[in-house]
């Protein structure tokens, strides 16, 4: 949650200021959002999404980027609503209480934790392109290792880090999608036969080969490709101008999805007919391979690479600050409440980065890493889709309360209650869809008892007379930035 001024208990003793450093600029934040918005999920996963619902994928995640803008709309118009916010974790335990904040803050946390050991088991796999023999463990240890290091520094040095990895995904896929035109204008035929053509999208079974449940069950993998798209909420704290930042990075989102999914899928089955495409490995990998071209499949394979490790960076960057936030609400130990000399939470850092270590084990269980990113990619959508119900919730009882910093507001979500509600219901209809898949339900029927121990935590905190007392604190300064807002 926010970092106050009046906690100084929580800081360093030498008493330098808590509050977290504005250094991210508009170039860091836009880079940042997209980066949030192409993850691994496209990259790895959007294989066995193909191999489920067929060119009716394009459809699958058009859909659901439709569905999240209107969750990233009304998550800039609360933290526009009040410059105390530093994210949603604060905006929900202001609105729907402090076990809001709470849970918010945790399942968030845990979001990114699972997100991250996702990315690492990817990552495990796209080196074994290179190098088959080469044991799981060795670059999964490396890479958290390296992302330890990577965000020690400042966090300008952070965005800098994530504007470059941003840059090489948006090159990546721009220049696939191009030479994919090209291929399927000049009817390429690989080596196998196959021969490109924007016709590969119908002419197999038509949009919708493997009929509605195959359709279905395509929102399973895909909805994990979204995961992140709410990373520029964490940002509020550390941006310069979010007035006018925050809303172009949420602005862009459809033309994010238009472009980086939509396009590249396309491109993708039409150069590559859908059945050829293999469940467990990379389609942007595969689509190189396939046309003969091993050279070019390398280089793609290091930039999927560098996409996982791109959100993987992300993950720990959100983790460590909202968990530095919880501190400073005495919902975490009061040593992850610590800013080093560069203004960087390194114990939160370090204490993300420790269980990031369980990849490892997953690596160890089991054969197939498609198999382990299935697992972990259904318990990370299911956490998240928690967290973008918290914001709906939120934002529907702003507008109950406080209809008048709705009226004012010059970022309004489109579509207001109503659009709330219809996105919930979709919410409900990508929770029926898990249950169609048995590797999926078993994710789905494992992650209560992520808030079962949640539950019981809460039971335990909420009754230290200290708690109470920094929560009153935390409304206080809320309540003062609001009236300030308002003269």
């Amino acid at each position: 949650m926010s970092d106050h001024a009046n906690t100084p208990d929580l800081t360093k003793p030498s008493g330098e200021d808590p509050h977290l450093s504005r250094q991210l600029s508009n170039r860091h934040i836009q880079l940042i959002a997209i980066g949030g918005a192409i993850g691994t999920g496209l990259f790895m996963g959007s294989g066995k999404t193909i191999s489920l619902a067929g060119p009716s994928v394009i459809f699958v995640y058009m859909i659901i980027g439709f569905m999240l803008f209107f969750v990233m709309r009304a998550m800039g118009e609360l933290l526009l609503s009040n410059m105390a916010y530093k994210s949603f974790s604060d905006f929900a335990a202001d609105l729907l209480g402090p076990w809001a904040g709470f849970f918010t803050g945790w399942t968030y946390w845990f979001c990114w934790i699972v997100t991250g050991i996702a990315d690492v088991i990817a990552i495990s796999g796209y080196f074994k392109y290179w190098w088959p023999g080469l044991a799981a463990w060795i670059p999964a240890l490396l890479t958290i290792a390296a992302l330890l290091l990577l965000n020690l520094p400042t966090v300008r040095a952070f965005g800098e880090t994530e504007f470059w990895f941003a840059l090489i995904k948006i090159i990546a896929i721009v220049s696939l999608i191009v030479v994919g035109i090209v291929m399927v204008v000049s009817g390429f035929t690989a080596p196998n036969g196959a021969t490109s053509g924007i016709d590969n999208l119908w002419n197999d079974g038509g949009m919708f080969p493997t009929g509605f449940m195959g359709f279905v069950a395509g929102f399973q993998i895909a909805v994990f490709a979204f995961v992140g798209i709410e990373l520029v909420g964490t940002t509020a704290a550390e941006a310069k101008d979010p007035e006018k930042n925050l809303p172009k990075a949420i602005n862009s989102i459809p033309i994010r999805v238009l472009l980086f999914y939509v396009v590249a899928l396309t491109v993708i089955i039409a150069v590559t007919p859908w059945r050829e495409i293999s469940a467990d490995k990379s389609p942007f990998v595969a689509m190189f391979t396939l046309a003969g071209l091993g050279i070019a499949a390398s280089v793609i394979n290091f930039v999927v690479l560098t996409s996982a490790a791109s959100s993987a960076n992300s993950g720990i960057y959100s983790t460590s600050r909202m968990v530095f936030g919880l501190a400073q609400e005495g919902d975490a130990p009061r040593a992850l409440g610590k800013l080093n000399s560069r203004k960087v939470p390194a114990n939160a850092l370090m204490f993300s980065c420790i269980f990031l270590l369980a990849s490892l084990i997953l690596l160890f269980s089991g054969d197939s890493v498609i198999e382990a990113f299935t697992v972990v990619t259904t318990i990370s959508a299911l956490l998240f889709m928690f967290v973008w119900t918290i914001i709906l919730a939120s934002y529907m009882v702003y507008r109950k309360r406080r209809p008048h910093l709705h009226e004012a507001s010059k970022f309004k979500m489109p579509g207001g209650i109503v659009m709330c509600w219809v996105v919930l219901a979709f919410f409900v209809f990508i929770l029926w869809a898990l249950t169609t898949k048995d590797d999926t339900l078993q994710a789905l029927l494992v992650t209560p008892i992520w808030f079962v121990v949640l539950g019981i935590a809460w039971a335990i905190i909420r009754r230290r007379p200290a708690h109470r007392a920094r929560y009153d604190a935390f409304k206080s300064e809320l309540d003062a930035s609001r009236q300030n807002g308002e003269k």
